[in-house]
């Protein structure tokens, strides 16, 4: 085995990492195993990279996506079947894999000889489990398996049904299965780990959270995920601002749960209890019409009139709370730049007007009873008692708790990943493409430096030491990250919360993007934002956003600056779908080359199960590999070959004595 350009000299100089790795790898044999391991391993296909975005809590279009990946699971049983069944038996394998248990029952209710479907399926499921498990080392496969069919499983993978000589062991196992009633957990274990080798890794660019109405479950489901990543978007910033202990992001949260009449995820996913802002509200706002708070997104009879103008009622209660306290921030980091954004104290309260600029604009509401027109800004005895309440709730829920280490875990600002860089939004820009400088207490920050210091806030702000001024700084800066107009996770002139909802005049509303956006489209600006995150841009490079739904309906299009750039947020969340026209993008990155999938509206989980009813989705080739890529082409490849090197040198210290076997 050659030894390659190895020298003494770099042994010694790496020998005591090299006597820590002989614990692991003890003999000469055991060494030279582990580098013929690692050197097939990088001759695999690279394994499929899922990348989603802007999930904003459509759980059941999330778990659909995950369960058929992007549409592969349907190309493999074509691929695999062909002409040799109907397409009603093809999307019936479908189904089956993407849900199991439901559809086992929906067979075993009409099908007549159950012994036969179970005969037939289990082949079927075998050859499609034969394919997707093939870029993978059987150790990996292994790992996957579930504990109690691992041996079974093993060994159909493994033997070939068309070599007679295997032909009638491989049919009496499958006989086995069903006479000794466990065809419907096999069937079951089969599908998942279907699932689960169709996909490799999963890149999750951003807004988990908000609007729809299971978050809760979209983070259930990730943190028991086997390979995910996630770079956060400017609502998990909020939510993780929230779990931090900061009121204004709480305020937002709350703010954001009425907009869209979303309280599932707040009271069944994370017990928090909103009984003393109904009561406040209903006190309170008794007599207000609260029409302009009325619930956003479409409720499908979920709830009754009472409860909606109770869900307004709450709504306009926490916004009006919201605004006061985003005030107290901005009046303690002036540092902040954010003046332009206390507006309370511009109502005219006598003529009904709001005052800007030296201009009258007219209220879309005049009812302002906790509003206290000469200190605007302090929140009354009621308000602060309420905060309290809610705040004590935020900070004692167990589950959020779980789901904030999940994100802190796997998440970060950005990834770098097999030369994609990975971020929600937007590096803040100057209007020539030059990264713009942010100053964040003392110093400056810009591009990916600004990224990185970002990232190390939002994480002192959840685990920096109580009582200390970084930790108060970080917590602030949090709700800085969702609103604020040098935050790389926001860019926008302003968040015209007070705007939207208390201004009829439409100009006031308006926001304004940073000159990224804009820039986004241009090649050159790309390739400088790849080169400042250390990836030569010529290396079939591409920066994967998310953030800003792209508008189908308009013609936007989601590949941009010839293929650089991908903004893969095409309306997940149900409420923006009537302005994209689709029900989001989904990327696909494989060992072929890069789809870009865009999907319909997913009408229901129970329409899945029971008519087959998938996803419409439409395949685009970004780009295509003439070769296929393998692992030694990827990040992993590159690490693989370090962990040869070191093996080798062990290796090579072994033989030469400086390390003794331990036999």
């Amino acid at each position: 085995m050659a030894m390659g350009n190895i020298t003494q000299e770099s042994i010694i100089e790496d020998l005591r990492y090299l006597q820590l790795l002989s614990h692991s790898f003890p003999t000469i044999a055991d060494a030279s195993t582990e580098i013929i391991n690692l050197e097939a391993i990088l001759n695999l296909p690279k394994g499929t990279e899922h990348f989603l975005t802007d999930l904003h809590g459509e759980y059941e279009a999330f778990q659909h996506v995950l369960k058929n990946a992007s549409g592969a699971v349907k190309r493999k049983v074509n691929e695999i079947f062909g002409h040799t069944l109907r397409e009603s038996e093809k999307k019936e394998i479908c189904t089956l894999i993407y849900y199991p248990e439901e559809k086992l029952r929906l067979i075993k209710e009409n099908e007549k000889d159950l012994e036969d479907w179970y005969q037939i399926t289990l082949n079927q499921l075998v050859r499609v489990c034969q394919n997707v498990s093939s870029k993978y080392t059987r150790s990996k496969v292994r790992k996957a398996l579930p504990k109690d069919f691992s041996y079974i499983i093993q060994e159909l993978l493994h033997e070939s049904s068309i070599d007679p000589n295997k032909q009638a062991y491989i049919n009496v196992i499958i006989s086995t299965i069903i006479s000794t009633k466990r065809a419907d957990d096999f069937i079951i274990a089969m599908c998942n780990l279907i699932q689960r080798l169709t996909i490799d890794s999963l890149h999750i660019v951003g807004d988990i959270y908000d609007r729809g109405p299971g978050a809760h479950i979209i983070m259930d489901t990730l943190c028991d995920y086997h390979n995910f990543d996630i770079q956060w978007g400017n609502h998990d910033i909020l939510w993780m601002g929230a779990a931090s202990g900061n009121d204004a992001c709480i305020a937002n949260v709350l703010r954001m749960s009425m907009r869209y009449a979303n309280l599932a995820t707040l009271e069944d996913g994370y017990g928090i209890n909103l009984l003393p802002l109904a009561t406040f509200a209903m006190e309170v706002y008794k007599n207000d019409p609260c029409d302009i708070f009325a619930p956003k997104a479409s409720q499908d009879g979920r709830y009754n009139e009472k409860t909606l103008r109770l869900i307004a009622q709450m709504h306009k209660a926490i916004t009006i709370i919201q605004l006061k306290l985003e005030a107290q921030i901005i009046d303690r980091r002036p540092d902040f730049r954010m003046d332009n954004r206390k507006l309370l104290h511009l109502i005219d309260f006598d003529r009904h007007v709001f005052v800007y600029e030296g201009k009258d604009y007219e209220l879309r509401d005049t009812l302002f009873p906790t509003i206290d027109p000469a200190n605007p800004y302090q929140l009354t005895e009621e308000e602060q008692d309420l905060m309290d309440k809610i705040h004590a709730s935020f900070m004692n829920s167990e589950k959020l708790k779980k789901h904030m280490r999940c994100l802190f875990t796997y998440g970060s600002m950005y990834l770098v990943c097999n030369s994609n860089l990975l971020y929600h939004a937007s590096v803040p820009l100057n209007e020539d493409g030059s990264f713009k400088h942010v100053r964040i207490g003392e110093k400056e920050y810009w591009g990916e430096r600004l990224l990185r210091k970002t990232d190390q806030l939002i994480r002192t702000a959840y685990f920096g030491e109580e009582g200390t001024e970084e930790k108060q700084f970080a917590m602030d800066y949090m709700w800085y990250l969702w609103c604020g107009p040098d935050a790389p996770s926001f860019d926008k002139d302003k968040m015209a919360t007070f705007e939207r909802y208390f201004v009829a005049d439409k100009e006031l509303q308006k926001e304004t993007k940073g000159y990224y956006y804009a820039l986004r489209n241009d090649a050159e600006t790309c390739d400088n934002i790849l080169r400042e995150f250390g990836i030569d841009p010529t290396a079939h490079a591409h920066i994967i956003n998310g953030h800003v739904p792209v508008k189908t309906l308009k013609g936007e299009k989601p590949v941009k600056a010839g293929g650089k750039m991908l903004v893969i947020d095409g309306g997940f969340s149900k409420a923006y779908q009537p302005e994209t026209g689709i029900a989001g993008y989904t990327l696909v990155y494989h060992s072929h080359g890069l789809q870009l999938v865009q999907h319909e509206p997913f009408q229901s989980r129970q329409k899945a199960i029971e008519e087959g009813l998938d996803i419409k989705s439409t395949t685009f080739l970004v780009e295509f590999n003439s070769q296929r890529m393998m692992v030694k082409d990827t990040d992993k490849g590159r690490e693989l070959r370090t962990q040869i090197e070191d093996m080798k040198k062990l290796l090579q210290a072994y033989r030469t004595g400086l390390i003794k076997e331990r036999v």
